[in-house]
């Protein structure tokens, strides 16, 4: 009745904004990301006949909102076993929460695995991938391995997140500018019900399947350039859908864009780096890994950016026997 999982997050290349239900959490568009290797979460997930509670901590602290959303996704998998038994829960993130680094995709994608396994549920990687999005959206995309695309179905058994390509496919590497700790005030899934009141929403949506192909023709022909310059351009547009939105949502902070108008710099001087931005003021710089180095002595040299965290293309969640408790 006990099991941990480890949980990758993921930064997405092409991007999903709004639902087309939001109970289910089936996306308006289909997406495709990158598992990383140092975003991680581990959670460790018990179920204890007798307690009257599940009892959650999440690094380290007891949150009702967390608790609640916690709770709501082990009812899932209470329903389909056909138990009552409440659980206690540990979870912790090896990087910030609540910043844009998609926290909750590898919080959920954790959580279903250990959580499944734990009540003794045995699931094929699809049936994980849509559980998980059920916690929340992109965690489905933290459950296989590497280059991911989520397919964009119109029901939940069409929905889930497959590979595209293993971790090992190709040498790049995304560089994590961390600029703020502070939580986000405006939550992804508040974020999702304004979507539709941006009135560019809708050209969006109709052109996204063609998005979807240019990003993954860009990736079988490893071409870097097309591929950054289709992310960076992917992400400005989603950006642009939240400004528009109604009330509008702005998570960028100054140092967001000071580290922007760096990377557009460096790359005129030849560096080949492009960004990309999540719902959060955090910023994701995409390169070969080749260059790492060179990029990261240069963020270091920038006051805005309190932290670095770099990360390879990674494995997707798995179970593992060092348990948190």
């Amino acid at each position: 009745m006990k099991a941990t999982a480890i949980a990758p997050s993921n930064i997405a290349f092409v991007k999903y904004w709004g639902r087309k239900d939001d109970e289910l959490r089936l996306p308006a568009n289909g997406s495709i990301s990158m598992n990383l290797s140092d975003l991680l979460t581990t959670t460790t997930v018990e179920f204890l006949p007798g307690s009257p509670e599940d009892d959650v901590t999440v690094n380290g602290a007891r949150l009702d909102k967390e608790t609640a959303r916690v709770s709501r996704h082990l009812d899932r998998i209470r329903r389909i076993v056909g138990m009552s038994t409440k659980a206690r829960v540990i979870t912790v993130n090896n990087f910030p929460t609540a910043t844009g680094l998609s926290s909750s995709a590898s919080g959920f994608a954790a959580l279903s695995a250990a959580g499944a396994a734990a009540a003794g549920w045995k699931l094929s990687e699809a049936e994980l991938s849509i559980l998980a999005r059920q916690g929340s959206g992109s965690a489905c995309r933290s459950i296989p391995d590497g280059i991911t695309e989520w397919l964009d179905g119109d029901t939940s058994e069409e929905s889930y997140a497959v590979t595209l390509y293993p971790p090992d496919y190709w040498a790049i590497a995304d560089v994590v500018a961390v600029v703020s700790e502070g939580r986000k005030e405006i939550g992804t899934t508040e974020g999702h019900d304004r979507a539709e009141s941006s009135s560019f929403f809708n050209t969006r949506i109709q052109h996204m399947p063609q998005v979807i192909a240019d990003v993954k023709a860009a990736l079988a022909a490893k071409d870097f350039a097309q591929f950054g310059e289709l992310v960076e351009a992917e992400a400005l547009e989603l950006h642009a859908i939240m400004l528009t939105s109604r009330p509008s949502l702005i998570y960028w902070l100054p140092a967001t864009i000071v580290v922007m108008k760096a990377v557009q710099a460096w790359r005129r001087e030849g560096m080949p780096v492009y960004f990309t931005v999540n719902t959060g003021q955090d910023i994701h710089l995409i390169c070969p890994q080749a260059e790492v180095d060179k990029l990261s002595g240069k963020l270091a040299a920038l006051p805005e950016v309190r932290q670095t965290i770099v990360n390879l293309p990674a494995p997707g969640t798995r179970l593992s026997d060092k348990h948190l408790f």
